[in-house]
């Protein structure tokens, strides 16, 4: 288990890399969180804890959820979230798209 330290420099890495992707400020995130923007910014650095309803709304601000799964699903969670090699074949495949309409 990661300890709180770790785990809130994680919460802030993914919230930077997300606002950054959205080309938004922090102080734009903030507003839409409807919290400070030195308030965000110790969030994102991850040197102030938040509450989960404060996360959520920073989540929802950056087009993102929150969401709760058991610690045993967090290995498969994380797989799925990695990027595979070209090799893998994707999960499901349309059959439209062999060039068969029906």
């Amino acid at each position: 288990m990661q300890s709180q330290p770790d785990a809130l420099q994680d919460i802030g890495r993914v919230l930077k890399q997300a606002r950054l992707a959205s080309a938004l400020t922090q102080e734009q995130v903030a507003d839409l969180a409807g919290i400070s923007r030195p308030r965000y910014r110790d969030i994102e650095t991850g040197s102030a804890a938040a509450r989960a309803s404060t996360l959520m709304n920073i989540a929802r601000a950056l087009g993102m959820e929150m969401m709760l799964i058991p610690q045993a699903m967090v290995p498969a969670v994380e797989a799925l979230l990695r990027p595979h090699d070209d090799d893998d074949l994707p999960a499901f495949v349309s059959h439209a798209e062999d060039g068969d309409d029906g």
